[in-house]
């Protein structure tokens, strides 16, 4: 798989609220009302992630979850990343 262009990412970014190019990865924070609802839908992530064979770098301090999405074997971003951030999108939406 290929990686995108910045400038291919910066115009895919336009249909992806919240989320920013940042390190050479997509990036969004997402805050929630607590751990328990950070951590469940970390849990429906990784179920996903799975899925595809397609897993995020993130981080998780009490209510906010943060991610980082990029194909390492692509040295950058690619389709699979931004198939996996749609579906985190609906998965938080």
């Amino acid at each position: 798989m290929k990686a995108l262009t910045e400038e291919q990412i910066v115009d895919k970014l336009k249909d992806f609220q919240g989320w920013d190019y940042h390190e050479n990865s997509l990036h969004t924070a997402l805050e929630f009302e607590n751990f328990k609802d950070a951590f469940t839908v970390m849990t429906r992530i990784a179920f996903e992630a799975e899925k595809l064979n397609h897993h995020p770098d993130w981080s998780n301090v009490y209510n906010t979850l943060e991610i980082y999405l990029s194909t390492h074997d692509a040295g950058g971003v690619t389709e699979k990343d931004f198939e996996l951030a749609a579906i985190i999108d609906q998965l938080v939406n």
